[in-house]
């Protein structure tokens, strides 16, 4: 048998943590989403519009990388390259393949 006291104290107790898994999950999908990569806002362009992915590679090939892989990652190419044993991913606008950011890892 629960006391009316004993009730409310367990009714608090699971809405407080309900709001904070609650919380936590969409600070979670937001938080790892803004800084997973930290970088992906690079043009506005339309994708039907972007130049080749491979471009992008070039240019990093062009400034010394071993390039590992590409992706699309917002609206930005982002390499993964190798230079002098350190990895880096480097942020391209597919618009004019001008570089945005580079995060060494």
């Amino acid at each position: 048998m629960i006391v009316n006291g004993g009730e409310i104290r367990v009714r608090v107790i699971l809405s407080a943590a309900l709001a904070a898994c609650v919380l936590g999950s969409v600070l979670g999908l937001t938080g790892s989403a803004a800084f997973a990569d930290g970088y992906k806002n690079c043009t506005k362009l339309d994708k039907a519009s972007w130049k080749p992915a491979s471009e992008a590679e070039a240019k990093a090939k062009a400034l010394g990388y071993e390039v590992r892989r590409s992706k699309v990652e917002g609206s930005c190419y982002e390499v993964y390259g190798v230079k002098e044993g350190k990895l880096y991913e480097l942020f391209y606008s597919p618009e004019d393949l001008s570089l945005k950011h580079t995060i060494a890892k």
